[in-house]
């Protein structure tokens, strides 16, 4: 089997930067910056950072909703983007005699055929949905677009099938999506994303809107799904108790930079990178005793603004640990053993 078949999502390099006008100038807004990870078949990777760090847009520019800056994305074996840099095995862009990249082979590929195959559950269950379109349109809405049924009545069962599988009722078909309470209209738009039977679902923060009650629901429907349809999730998430639940892996990110990939048990039991140290810090533990005992690691100073980035690692302004190679260099992600990735020059 070769490293491609492997894996159902191959990531390498991928760039997203965002021209920002600055009085006569326009600057890069590093987005995301340089980042490589992978997701098997039916396998599920949590992506977690603080607000305004790079998960969404990761997400949204894996689908091709936005055009990448740079990378590689392979699908299924299928290269669906290819800028075309080279890179040398230490994971840096190999420059010309001219000072510029070296540009090979570029792949731009048409995706509509590949919209069967990933899809998106979108953050806000509020407005993610048409607020003109009856449930049935809505979720009818793929399988028009790609010619999914033979005949009208074909097309309805299908719908009702989605509905049902989602926990919906038939006579919700009629309605529009302001009748509907957020939990509900999350499970509308989980049903809109698994009309074309997707391989692959990126989740983006899909409870966060939801109450907490709501929240177990839907999390324990996704992995019902799972089971049932095989499908891969990219879940994007604050919430670390969440993605530690349903998550394989966990990838932690800051600023628009990999900063730790493991496996989700190894990552909460033995973290290394300052910053995913500080983040299992502050997640809330049920047990009165043990919470006591624990101590918080309260980062100091501010997010730096992904417009003028400090040079070398982003996180070495609030990081304890910082040296001078730190403000030199970015740390690549380097195996520590059992597949546990760390972008760390200190720890």
């Amino acid at each position: 089997m070769s490293e491609n078949e492997k894996y159902l999502l191959k990531v390498e390099h991928l760039k997203q930067y965002f021209p920002v006008r600055r009085g006569f100038k326009t600057i890069p807004l590093k987005a995301v910056d340089d980042i490589s990870f992978s997701v098997k078949p039916g396998e599920t990777l949590g992506l977690v950072g603080e607000s305004g760090c790079g998960k969404t847009t990761v997400g949204r520019t894996l689908l091709r909703l936005y055009q990448p800056t740079a990378g590689r994305i392979v699908f299924d074996g299928d290269v669906l983007f290819d800028s075309g840099e080279q890179y040398d095995e230490n994971g840096k862009v190999v420059l010309g005699a001219d000072g510029k990249p070296v540009i090979g082979n570029k792949v731009d590929v048409n995706m509509l055929p590949y919209r069967k195959q990933m899809q998106m559950v979108f953050q806000d269950p509020y407005s993610s949905l048409n607020p003109r379109m009856t449930v049935e349109d809505i979720i009818g809405e793929p399988l028009d677009v790609h010619k999914l049924y033979r005949s009208r009545d074909e097309r309805r069962e299908k719908i009702l099938g989605l509905m049902e599988l989602v926990g919906l009722n038939a006579e919700h078909a009629m309605r529009y999506a302001h009748e509907f309470s957020g939990g509900q209209r999350q499970r509308i738009g989980i049903a809109r994303a698994l009309a074309v039977n997707p391989k692959f679902i990126v989740c983006d923060e899909p409870v966060s809107a939801l109450d907490v009650s709501i929240q177990a629901q839907v999390v324990n429907m996704f992995e019902e799904l799972q089971e049932k349809l095989g499908v891969a999730y990219l879940f994007i998430a604050h919430d670390l108790l969440v993605v530690h639940h349903i998550s394989d892996r966990i990838a932690v990110m800051y600023l628009g930079k990999m900063m730790e990939l493991a496996d989700a048990d190894e990552l909460n039991e033995n973290p290394i990178h300052p910053y995913t140290l500080s983040l299992l810090s502050a997640v809330p533990i049920p047990d009165p005793e043990t919470a006591r005992k624990s101590k918080r690691i309260v980062l100091e100073g501010d997010v730096p603004s992904p417009l003028n980035m400090p040079t070398g690692c982003p996180f070495r302004t609030r990081c304890r640990y910082a040296t001078e190679q730190c403000a030199k260099e970015m740390p690549q992600l380097t195996d520590r053993g059992n597949g546990h990735f760390v972008a760390c020059f200190n720890k």
